[in-house]
């Protein structure tokens, strides 16, 4: 059983063998996607999040267990590690408790403790812990006459930590006295017991906080913010996105944010376990138990459950993001379509790229059919034309700026009576969201080294629509406009889940070996840049693949990498038919056994019905292949290299809708689902605004996941419940919509 599997398993409540196979498959280095399609007997059929999850748990511990590694050694130099000691840090794997060990051996700043006990009165500070002699004062003195005949000389030097004895008496026993406390709330600071005390108090009561900063608060940019001018509420309450927020707005200069519990409580659970009875002693641990507290325990606490809530709130943000993109890279392929991409402009015009069935640049120009520049019917010849030399199936339109407008223009010109046979392309509305990025990346130089910005963003707007995958892997996925705060949260944090979505998405989809780019490659288990650029090259040189066996003689694509991409990467029209499904190279022995007992060849058994369904799968079972493979591999039989991600749909806003001005409360309007958080959707109306669907106003009964109710770039209708033209704020509504 693998070292961390127990732990992995109890966190997150899944089999221990499960756990342990699949952190022994991590280990001989295959890919996420890879153990979940194609090692379900190992891992009891596990999802590929769960996968993730426990090859980040792996990875935690694995950085947990170096940490301790390098507590025990720090210890161990002090001469301080016990047998007792070593093993309460090799047997926990709490972090949070292996810090608490560690804290007082902790090599720190000079304190105002270790000043008192190089000055040699810890002895003291014990003396009182103990509350046995309330005639401590005399104590004191005893301690001090025999500092003064041990440090006498040594206090005339300069900077001595004994200079205190040169002064008076009275004042030589308060600086004792207050030495001894500065002792006792240290180590009552580094108590484990105090501090899960005090933890126990913020878990329960603790409140963020937040105020507006008086001299930012009339701006235009703290009005974002208005909701948290003046705002409280228990921290265990708080969403990500309010706390996100909150902590975008104290990072602007605009908010002041903190979290604080009950301190009057925080205290007297202090005192009750430290101050027994009453008398001189007790008062001084009190007090020495109050100082603990507000100059000590509050402050760290106080940033631990900063800390704590806001990487809470990153991993919900970084959930919903996550989700997000994968909806929108799951989102349904026009496919292999002529395609007419308009990224739309007043000022500048509206820029028209005609791309062939590949997504090859044909013709581009600009056409100005809006103001100012309203050069309407020159652009309607333009288009028209377009259209049919180049044979457009279907016309993509950016939603950005003038989207709205532009749509109007193209819908009434194809609409108008013509002469042509041409057929009248489908329109469809495209996020636009990160094509700026794109089209000055060094990826569309390469692709375009000859064209501007403005073509190469119109192009990527094409390409969208004809395969959403393909094309927004290019692009940083932070870019792409879907989630919300991505640039508060940890950004190593961001990258990780962003990158393990956009792998999972590409391997579930499969990738056509002969047309997928570099950067599609990249992404398939088990490639990488360097192998994913030497498929290229070699497609380059020697032509298309022909078949899944041809892989191996890419450079440096070995047995193991073969192993993990071989079932992702699809070949149309190769050989062996098999080839082109996701049906692994391993099982094709078994594919092949198949067809032999059902009489035909495996090409006759593909796509056949009837002769898959009398496939008899228990007489396959044996080795490492079960029935979850078998059953994988029959549906594969049945519909080979079939894209999970449904058909493109087409859209139209209301037409008596373009502006804010004409919206009215009560409404009913079409719209689509441009982003999804944590608090509800929003939502395209047309206005060149999105308004929000508040997850309170989805459906009648209780949201608890705005997910479960809408997707992205759905086509839904929601009611205008208000309108807030200086915030630039659209409320909806989805309830009673019929």
């Amino acid at each position: 059983m693998h070292i961390y599997a127990k732990i992995i398993s109890q966190r997150l409540s899944l089999p221990e063998e499960a756990v342990s196979n699949t952190l022994a498959l991590l280990d001989e280095g295959c890919t996420i996607p890879f153990i979940s399609r194609y090692r379900k007997e190992r891992t009891g059929g596990l999802n590929e999040v769960q996968i993730g999850l426990i090859s980040d748990w792996n990875d935690k511990l694995k950085e947990l267990s170096k940490r301790k590694t390098s507590i025990l050694k720090t210890i161990e130099g002090q001469g301080k590690l016990s047998e007792e000691l070593r093993q309460r840090i090799e047997n926990s794997w709490d972090a949070t408790e292996i810090e608490d060990i560690y804290l007082p051996f902790k090599p720190k700043r000079r304190t105002r403790a270790q000043v008192a006990r190089e000055q040699g009165l810890e002895p003291l500070a014990h003396a009182i812990l103990q509350q046995h002699d309330n005639a401590i004062g005399n104590t004191a003195r005893k301690l001090l006459t025999l500092l003064q005949a041990q440090h006498a000389k040594e206090a005339q030097q300069k900077d001595s930590p004994f200079a205190f004895l040169l002064m008076p008496p009275a004042e030589q026993l308060a600086h004792a006295l207050q030495g001894a406390k500065d002792i006792i709330a240290e180590e009552i600071s580094e108590s484990e017991g105090s501090r899960n005390a005090i933890r126990g108090e913020y878990r329960r009561g603790a409140i963020i906080t937040s105020k507006v900063v008086k001299s930012k608060q009339d701006s235009d940019e703290a009005q974002r913010f208005a909701d948290y001018f003046d705002f409280s509420e228990p921290l265990r309450r708080c969403s990500s996105h309010r706390l996100l927020a909150m902590r975008r707005g104290e990072r602007l200069g605009i908010l002041r944010v903190s979290i604080t519990a009950d301190d009057n409580e925080c205290m007297s659970r202090l005192r009750r376990h430290y101050v027994h009875g009453s008398g001189v002693c007790q008062q001084l641990v009190g007090e020495a138990s109050d100082d603990a507290f507000k100059r000590l325990l509050k402050p760290s606490i106080e940033n631990e459950f900063d800390a704590e809530s806001k990487s809470k709130a990153d991993d919900e943000a970084v959930a919903v993001f996550a989700e997000n993109l994968r909806q929108l890279l799951l989102a349904p392929p026009l496919g292999q379509k002529r395609v007419m991409a308009v990224d739309p402009g007043f000022a500048n015009g509206c820029k028209i790229v005609c791309l062939d069935e590949q997504g090859n640049l044909l013709h581009h120009e600009i056409v100005y059919p809006l103001p100012p520049r309203r050069y309407y019917a020159q652009a309607s010849v333009s288009v028209m034309k377009m259209i049919s030399q180049y044979h457009i199936e279907a016309i993509a339109i950016g939603n950005g700026t003038a989207s709205r407008e532009a749509k109007d223009f193209i819908n009434d010109i194809i609409t108008l009576p013509s002469e042509s046979k041409v057929k009248k392309p489908s329109v469809f509305v495209v996020s636009e969201d990160g094509a700026s990025i794109y089209s000055a990346s060094a990826t569309a130089r390469e692709e375009f080294p000859n064209e501007d910005v403005t073509v190469r963003g119109a192009v990527s707007i094409g390409r969208r629509l004809m395969d959403p995958l393909a094309e927004l892997v290019k692009i940083d996925p932070k870019s792409i406009g879907v989630g919300q705060y991505q640039h508060d949260v940890e950004q190593s944090k961001l990258k990780h889940s962003l990158d393990q979505t956009v792998e999972n998405c590409v391997n579930h989809v499969g990738v056509n070996v002969n047309t997928a780019s570099q950067h599609l490659l990249n992404y398939v288990s088990g490639l990488g840049p360097t192998l994913a650029k030497n498929i290229v090259d070699y497609r380059r040189e020697h032509g298309p693949f022909t078949s899944r066996v041809q892989l191996k003689k890419v450079p440096r694509l070995g047995p193991t990498a073969f192993q993990q991409c071989a079932g992702f990467l699809r070949i149309p029209g190769a050989r062996n038919p098999l080839d082109n499904s996701a049906v692994h190279p391993e099982s094709y022995g078994i594919v092949e056994q198949m067809a032999a007992d059902q009489g035909c060849s495996v090409g006759d058994l593909i796509g056949n019905e009837e002769r898959c369904k009398a496939i008899s799968l228990k007489k396959y079972v044996g080795g490492n292949v079960g029935l979850p493979t078998l059953n994988d591999i029959r549906d594969e039989l049945l519909k080979p290299g079939r894209d999970p991600r449904g058909e493109v749909e087409e859209f139209s806003f209301d037409e008596h809708v373009h502006t804010l001005d004409d919206l009215q409360e009560g409404m009913v309007l079409p719209g689509i689902v441009t982003n999804i958080t944590k608090f509800g959707a929003f939502v395209d109306i047309g206005v060149h605004q999105d308004g929000l669907v508040h997850v309170s106003q989805m459906a009648d009964k209780y949201v608890a996941d705005p997910t479960t109710v809408v997707h992205l770039h759905q086509h839904v209708r929601v009611k205008v419940i208000e309108v807030d033209e200086r915030r630039g704020r659209i409320s909806l509504s989805m309830k009673g919509i019929k």
